[in-house]
């Protein structure tokens, strides 16, 4: 399971490290880390699976997106958000001075 969160979380950001601009890194994964709290919120509410503390489990790999998203999210700065947001599709601008 900590291999799966490993790969989960780590493909993602090596990937938008690559294809990305710099600014948009953060706000792309912070998107992308809520969205996989959401699915894998989804797979532990669907598979029920009996409580054991000493494992990790689903529940804890949502809590881990959840977390790390919301350090993505605050380290990141809002304008950046909005640049994610509204620069997809459209041509490309003159950066600002």
């Amino acid at each position: 399971m900590l291999t799966l969160f490993s790969l989960l979380t780590g493909l993602p950001a090596v990937l938008a490290l690559h294809l990305l601009e710099p600014e948009l890194v953060l706000p792309a994964f912070s998107a992308l880390l809520f969205v996989e709290a959401g699915f894998a919120m989804i797979a532990a509410r669907l598979i029920h699976l009996p409580d054991n503390a000493e494992d990790i489990t689903l529940w804890d790999l949502a809590g881990g997106f959840t977390l790390i998203g919301c350090a993505a999210a605050v380290f990141g700065e809002p304008d950046q958000a909005a640049l994610f947001l509204t620069e997809q599709g459209g041509p490309r601008s003159a950066p600002r001075p």
